[in-house]
């Protein structure tokens, strides 16, 4: 398989690869030429993902530096490393300030941010050894609409995703001048059942109110398309952010439930 530019297979490290968008984005990238490794937690779940797709499984708790240096070190010996897709955090609570509980704003920031820090300093050598040889690397930080607009019950959240969007600005900044992009993508409403779940405590009938009436939120492979057309385009082109949202979410507190049709217009 050639890659974008014609040279050599490309490799990306995907992260949050045993669900959702991570999961679709590691299938995404297989699918247009990409070899991957894919990062998680579950183990199961990413040797189904192998066993499926080709990609290379690695379980890791990115909140952990043992992990990642383990990565690292598996990443340094088996080829090189084009692109880090980080996609891997989530969400605890729906608390207010005043509620929130600190183990749960304490598990977004690592999850979010700390494991976005560990990456970079640990994966950045093997980035630039693979631009230097291949013409240029990615870095890209799957963020949210939560890190632009804050709306209340969302504050733990917010601030661990505009913490990691912060993150991806400076890196940016810090990298010019080097043949290696930044790219962050900001999705708004996403229909991924275990986000809300994890979020909402397990509580299923909540988790599926989120969504209820909602015409077409986003999936995780309208996401994952958009990860694959950005890492995919030429290596001159930066995305520096994408913000993306169903037609229903015309912003981050308002939402049409139901269906959407045009004003004015009977229907057929």
């Amino acid at each position: 398989m050639g890659s974008v530019e014609g040279m050599t297979t490309r490799r990306a490290v995907v992260t949050g690869a045993s669900s959702g968008i991570g999961e679709a984005a590691a299938r995404a990238l297989r699918a247009s030429g990409w070899d991957v490794v894919a990062v998680a937690r579950r183990a199961d779940r990413l040797a189904a993902l192998e066993s499926e797709t080709g990609a290379v499984a690695f379980a890791a708790d990115l909140t952990t530096d043992a992990d990642v240096e383990a990565l690292a070190g598996f990443l340094a010996d088996s080829g090189p490393v084009h692109a880090l897709v980080h996609v891997a955090g989530g969400a605890r609570g729906t608390d207010r300030v005043e509620d929130g509980r600190v183990e749960d704003w304490r598990w977004m920031f690592e999850a979010n941010v700390l494991s976005a820090q560990r990456l970079v300093a640990a994966l950045l050598p093997l980035l630039r050894r693979a631009a230097a040889a291949d013409g240029h690397a990615d870095t890209l930080f799957v963020t949210s609409t939560a890190a632009q607009t804050a709306y209340a019950g969302g504050a733990g959240y917010n601030a661990a995703k505009a913490g990691e969007s912060m993150l991806a600005h400076a890196l940016r900044l810090e990298l010019n001048g080097e043949p290696i992009r930044v790219i962050e993508v900001a999705p708004g409403m996403v229909y991924t059942p275990e986000f809300a779940l994890n979020r909402l405590g397990g509580d299923s009938v909540a988790a599926e109110r989120v969504y209820e009436g909602v015409e077409n939120p986003l999936t995780a492979e309208d996401v994952a398309d958009v990860i694959a057309y950005a890492v995919n385009a030429p290596g001159h082109v930066n995305l520096d952010l994408i913000t993306m949202r169903p037609v229903a979410q015309s912003a981050q507190f308002l939402l049409a439930r139901g269906a959407l049709r045009p004003r004015g217009v009977d229907s057929p």
